[in-house]
């Protein structure tokens, strides 16, 4: 029963705060659009908390530097980008064009300064993140990121991709890692929701001019390794390292091998 009063709560307020925010997009500049966006991120984590049970503990936000800087996140759940646009009051975030997909979403994720790129990665992918975050970033705007590109099960992880690195090298800004157990109580895209204390975690600042490979194993290392203390934290399980398994793009791209090569 708390799972579907959730779902339905949900779709209440997306349908309801996504139509609010396309006419709030009529107004000049992003004020009226991000205040909506804002009401509706409180009032989604509030639908956490009262109707699925879920209550996100927050830690490390003493460790947040001051400025403009890129957050690092894993991706676990759905929930994710509410807990964390939550802490916020301009957040800049990088999303997958599966999300210009919804009715209306588009027009309000341009009005807000969203960074959106292709799923599947590549080239054009690269470009797009690197022009629309040269625009939050000349704003002065924090940036999310999800570096893994995709939403992990609990206990597993994808190669952590180069996008991040471009924009902290790019822009001179230092990065934050996110860990998170959010997953144990909202899995990815799960209809169902486990009521528990979920705990969302700032860690230390990665500071600026670290070469690509020594920064990427950094930043893995600190997401992973606190992501499955985490996780074990609530469990009450032995900690366990996450295992790589491939992304959706790896293996629609090897299933296409086959062929091309037959």
């Amino acid at each position: 029963m708390r799972s579907l009063a959730f779902n339905i709560a949900y779709w209440v307020l997306s349908i309801g705060y996504t139509l609010a925010a396309v006419i709030a997009a009529l107004a000049p500049g992003r004020a009226a659009t991000g205040w909506i966006i804002r009401r509706y991120v409180k009032r989604m984590v509030q639908a956490m908390r009262l109707l699925a049970g879920i209550h996100v503990r927050y830690r490390g936000e003493d460790r947040l530097p001051s400025g403009a800087f890129i957050i690092a996140a894993k991706h676990q759940s759905w929930g994710d980008g509410f807990t964390v646009y939550d802490r916020f009051e301009d957040l800049a975030f990088v999303t997958g064009d599966h999300l210009e997909k919804f009715p209306l979403m588009a027009t309000v994720l341009r009005k807000l300064g969203a960074i959106v790129v292709n799923n599947c990665g590549g080239r054009d992918a690269r470009d797009a993140l690197k022009s629309r975050a040269a625009d939050a970033h000349r704003d002065g705007r924090k940036i999310l990121i999800y570096p893994e590109g995709n939403l992990a099960k609990v206990g597993e992880k994808f190669r952590y991709r180069s996008g991040v690195w471009h924009m902290y090298r790019d822009f001179d800004m230092p990065v934050v890692p996110v860990a998170t157990n959010l997953g144990l109580f909202w899995p990815q895209e799960a209809f169902r929701k486990r009521p528990g204390l979920a705990t969302l975690e700032f860690l230390d600042p990665i500071p600026t001019g670290l070469p690509k490979d020594q920064f990427l194993a950094r930043l893995e290392a600190a997401v992973e390794g606190r992501t499955a203390e985490l996780v074990a934290e609530a469990t009450g399980a032995a900690v366990t390292p996450a295992i790589q398994v491939p992304a959706p793009d790896e293996l629609a791209r090897a299933a296409k091998l086959p062929a091309a090569q037959a």
